[in-house]
């Protein structure tokens, strides 16, 4: 907790929400109200924070010049952020994940890692390439948490994208009560994705999921880690309709926000976590989960099958039906097939190669493997169908699949968690308004309390 004078600065609307404050461990969310009684019990859980900070240089304080910044005015950068250190400070999260952070600025990043340092915690900041301004933030507990590795990627793509990796083990004195001896590590990724400025930006938002996650699973591989949790925390600029979330949903990720409100795939209305600067309001902030003893689809299958999600939208979205698109992707072919020449043409023609933001070589013939099941060179209408026009999996099936425990052929016993309680703040952003009298971003914080759990996984 942070001393009494820093919560004294704290406004009174916000801090109406902060009725009780509750330690267990390594979590102190404090304005997790009335949570059920089980969020409350053990000394073993862990708490995660999520937040888009809105960088000073991105903050417009005139709608009518649109020029003007938060930036150019010292007093107000500093008191505004002052107030964000102070909350994440009254809740102390085992994990912070702070994104557009300022890192330009030298007094603001001294500002941040100071009063984090003199909390407790461990900082790591990332600046965006190409010398944008603002970059992430990851900060953990060293009372909860010792860091193993810290990586860094760089996407290096049409958004200047970047994301952090921390490999973590959980404190001694946070595991005492763990019978056994369960292997109590995990990964921690903090991203910020492209904002989906027109529709044909969509295949970059995913193809930088794509990048995060082969990051994350070479990591693995290269480090030959056991089967740990892996949390992915940031501003994805994508709600739950959208093909970021259904491609991490079908690699075992689940949302806690969601999980923690029993809200299904289809609710994406109940909850808003942002207003752009268009003024829109919308989800798009998230902190996925993904346990050891998740059944997951060979990460390269499940990339195809999203980007065939897009297709099939761009398709339809033209008014095709199923043989105007057959047709559409034969192109000038001969006979009742698609060759690829015809089909990279028809992906140049929606933008999904050839572009700056398109997909590369290697990428493009993924797509094509994947469509050519029986590898004879080309698509007959069957492999069309069922591959590229009929999703290949229902997304109830795809949900199940992506949380399917292998506690039957399992082999091995690894470190999990259950999701016990999710808030956003401010309060009204979970029932689907924005407060206009909330100033301290265009985002709402979502904090999460996980609880750990051992389970059963199948060994790699």
């Amino acid at each position: 907790m942070v001393a009494g004078s820093n919560a004294a600065k704290l406004n009174l609307r916000e801090s109406e929400s902060l009725s009780r404050s509750y330690s267990s461990g390594c979590v102190s969310v404090s304005s997790m109200t009335e949570p059920n009684p089980e969020t409350l019990t053990g000394s073993c859980l862990v708490s995660c924070t999520t937040f888009n900070i809105l960088a000073p240089i991105y903050k417009r304080l005139d709608q009518q010049n649109q020029g003007l910044r938060e930036s150019e005015f010292r007093a107000f950068w500093v008191a505004r952020n002052q107030r964000i250190l102070d909350w994440l400070l009254y809740e102390s999260s085992a994990i912070i994940c702070l994104q557009e952070f300022w890192v330009g600025n030298e007094e603001f990043v001294n500002m941040y890692l100071e009063r984090l340092g003199d909390a407790g915690y461990s900082a790591f900041k990332l600046a965006r390439t190409n010398n944008r301004g603002d970059g992430l933030l990851t900060a953990v507990r060293r009372d909860c948490f010792r860091v193993l590795n810290y990586r860094e990627l760089h996407f290096n793509d049409f958004g200047d994208r970047v994301a952090q990796l921390l490999h973590v083990q959980l404190a001694a004195s946070f595991s005492q009560n763990q019978k056994g001896n369960v292997q109590q590590e995990m990964l921690i990724m903090n991203t910020h994705l492209l904002f989906p400025h027109d529709s044909s930006l969509s295949i970059v938002r995913l193809h930088q999921v794509y990048k995060i996650l082969q990051f994350v699973e070479s990591y693995q591989n290269e480090n030959k880690l056991n089967p740990m949790p892996i949390i992915l925390c940031g501003d994805w600029n994508g709600s739950k309709r959208g093909h970021v979330y259904k491609f991490l949903r079908s690699q075992g990720f689940v949302s806690t926000y969601d999980t923690a409100h029993q809200y299904t795939d289809a609710d994406a209305h109940k909850w808003v976590s942002h207003r752009n600067h268009r003024g829109n309001i919308c989800g798009v902030d998230f902190i996925w989960l993904c346990n050891p003893n998740k059944s997951r689809k060979p990460l390269k299958t499940s990339w195809c099958e999203a980007v065939f999600g897009i297709l099939r939208r761009q398709l339809r979205k033209a008014s095709m039906a199923e043989n105007d698109a057959f047709a559409f992707l034969k192109g000038d072919s001969h006979g009742d097939f698609i060759t690829s020449s015809a089909f990279f043409e028809a992906l140049h023609q929606v933008n999904l190669i050839g572009q700056p933001s398109g997909l590369g070589f290697q990428e493009t013939r993924d797509l094509w493997i994947q469509a050519d099941v029986d590898a004879n060179g080309v698509l007959d209408y069957e492999e069309f169908k069922n591959r590229i026009w009929i999703s290949t999996v229902s997304e109830e099936k795809e949900n199940l699949n992506g949380s399917r425990e292998e506690s039957i052929r399992g082999t091995e016993d690894a470190l999990g968690f259950n999701v016990k309680n999710a808030v956003l703040y401010p309060r009204e952003a979970e029932k689907g308004i924005w407060p206009e009298d909330y100033t301290l971003s265009d985002h709402a914080r979502l904090s999460v309390v996980l609880s750990p759990e051992r389970m059963w996984c199948s060994q790699s």
